[in-house]
């Protein structure tokens, strides 16, 4: 009798073990690109990400260049600081609270999808599109990663500006994405010249508003545009949010 009782123990055991197991949330890789709006990653973009993603249940690991920032800002002034000089891994761990790995460890093979928060340092720091607009070179360790998750069909998001790495790296897959909207006078999208020069590069551009997502589901690409419009907390919050549950979508599709 009493054989019976542990082998039915240990059965259940197994059973609540496997079923654990198979609960686990997906793995999801988020790009960091310093700390700060004008010269990193734009924290509430990169926070709204993080906060959607684990609400999601996902399993979140930040990864960033261990490279120096193309140059520091100071963030009251809007203007660079002179003689300041930053590591983009350190100032990204202000965000990760100090868990970030080197972008050259990050493989399609150790993550389900990878998300790209916005912010200049998209345009400094992952590549130079800051400088040379539709001339722009990507970062090579964040090109072999787009190209990496893009061929193992892995969920790829981004938003704000980081969308024109995708343009740079996908655009000859005919890869579809936002960028927001066009100027209309209000001042509301002081960056729509991105949309322009991400059409050159071979993207499909499609125009959005702050709280809308474009799924390229055959290059299982998501994108928002964030700060690409001049918008309160709330909305930017709001936009990133869906745009993390659609790549989350993209993973069980």
């Amino acid at each position: 009798m009493l054989s019976v009782a542990r082998t039915a123990a240990r059965n259940l055991h197994l059973r609540l073990f496997s079923t654990g197991a198979s609960m686990q949330g997906p793995a999801v890789a988020v790009v960091l690109s310093g700390s700060g709006v004008y010269d990193g990653a734009e924290v509430h973009e990169a926070s709204a990400a993080l906060v959607g993603l684990t609400r999601g249940g996902a399993d979140v690991t930040c990864y960033a260049p261990d490279a120096p920032q193309m140059h520091v800002i100071d963030h009251t002034k809007g203007a660079p600081a002179e003689g300041e000089s930053r590591n983009v891994l350190v100032e990204s761990a202000r965000i990760a609270r100090g868990e970030v790995k080197p972008l050259t460890e990050l493989t399609s093979g150790g993550a389900d999808a990878v998300f790209f928060p916005g912010g200049f340092g998209a345009a400094k720091n992952l590549s130079d599109f800051a400088v040379k607009g539709g001339d722009m070179t990507v970062n090579s360790e964040v090109e072999r990663i787009i190209k990496d998750f893009h061929a193992a069909k892995k969920p790829i998001g981004l938003c704000c500006i980081a969308p024109v790495l995708a343009a740079r790296v996908l655009g000859g897959s005919g890869v579809t994405l936002t960028l927001g909207q066009t100027d209309d006078g209000s001042g509301k999208w002081p960056y729509a010249g991105a949309i322009e020069a991400a059409k050159g590069m071979g993207a499909t551009v499609v125009e959005k508003s702050v709280e809308e997502v474009v799924v390229d589901e055959a290059n299982k690409v998501v994108t928002t545009p964030a700060y690409m419009y001049n918008g309160k907390f709330h909305e930017i919050h709001d936009g990133v949010a869906k745009a993390v549950s659609a790549l989350l979508g993209l993973i069980k599709s």
